[in-house]
């Protein structure tokens, strides 16, 4: 590979304005490239300046219209590469598909794996991705992934909400080491909220496995769309004496289900999450958004300037 001479920052359409924020943290403006659409809907990218030998970060989380944004973000690798960048690194705050990430029922997709080879075949060399939906998605690519954790951003934030008596609570089984993980850094208690189907045809009812009574809790998830498990996993924490019940997700895409959950739920205090994807509503202040920028922009810094990363993403450090 030809050595990378200067560092490029190109965003999608899919984010801009957190596209800016990390330019501006490295000090720069966002590259020139053209993104539109043809009367039937084809897209088009045209970098408007020279990217030959660059070290190229493209920005776009996969969120809101995964297909769209994807197939934007494949003609943006695809353009750079023609260009002759010298690397081309895909920044992705959010991973869209990374649900389909098994084959757990028959005749069923693995589309997590798919995009990566997708982005593969496209011409990315690395890619930079912010809290997967699932560890195992780093393994579908042949290429480096850098995965960061949204915890450092969110976990300042929470430690002012919960003091030193908190509980950290995962809504379901699939969200336990990630909450053990904020329990870690926020030295917090742990708890579980379990769900146990009581016959086949019957509606699966939850318990809790912790104790929570006049403690302030906090309920940790990668994402959240309907906000179901967020909004079923408090009611049962208030049912057991919680004085007080946040929720804290890094990618919050609340459907207009979701929003409606949310506002009637009032044993939720407050949803704090990142702007990995964009957020036009905060709900009346329901929502709190603390921002990845700087996470993310140190990231490609040190990439860009072949520095250690470790810091930034290993699980046991804050």
């Amino acid at each position: 590979m030809e050595e990378a001479k200067h560092i490029r920052i190109y965003s999608g359409t899919a984010h801009v304005e957190l596209s800016e924020q990390i330019a501006a943290y490295l000090g720069q403006e966002l590259g020139k490239v053209h993104i539109t659409h043809f009367p039937d809907g084809e897209i088009f990218a045209q970098f408007e300046e020279n990217v030959r030998r660059a070290d190229a970060f493209l920005i776009q989380p996969t969120c809101n219209k995964p297909n769209d944004y994807l197939m934007e973000l494949l003609i943006m690798i695809d353009a750079a590469r023609r260009a002759s960048a010298a690397r081309i690194t895909v920044v992705m705050p959010y991973y869209g598909y990374a649900r389909q990430d098994r084959k757990d029922r028959p005749r069923v997709p693995i589309t997590a794996k798919l995009v990566a080879n997708l982005l593969t075949a496209a011409g990315a060399d690395r890619v930079l991705a912010v809290d997967l939906h699932a560890q195992q998605i780093q393994g579908f690519f042949d290429i480096p992934v850098d995965h960061l954790y949204a915890r450092p951003v969110l976990v300042p934030y929470l430690k002012g909400l919960i003091g030193d008596s908190g509980v950290v609570v995962a809504p379901d089984s699939g969200s336990v080491k990630m909450a053990m993980k904020y329990s870690d850094m926020l030295h917090a208690g742990f708890a579980v909220v379990t769900k146990r189907r009581i016959s086949a045809t019957q509606v699966a009812s939850s318990h809790l496995v912790g104790d929570v009574k006049d403690r302030v809790c906090v309920i940790t998830d990668d994402l959240t769309s309907t906000a179901g498990t967020l909004c079923a996993a408090a009611k049962i924490l208030k049912d057991h004496g919680a004085a007080k019940v946040y929720a804290a997700v890094s990618h919050c895409l609340l459907s207009e289900k979701g929003k409606e959950k949310l506002l009637s739920t009032p044993e939720i205090e407050q949803l704090i999450t990142t702007d990995a994807v964009p957020i036009p509503d905060t709900l009346g202040g329901r929502i709190k958004v603390l921002s990845i920028a700087p996470l993310v922009g140190e990231a490609i810094r040190r990439i860009h300037d072949g520095g250690s990363l470790s810091n930034l993403f290993d699980e046991d450090k804050g």
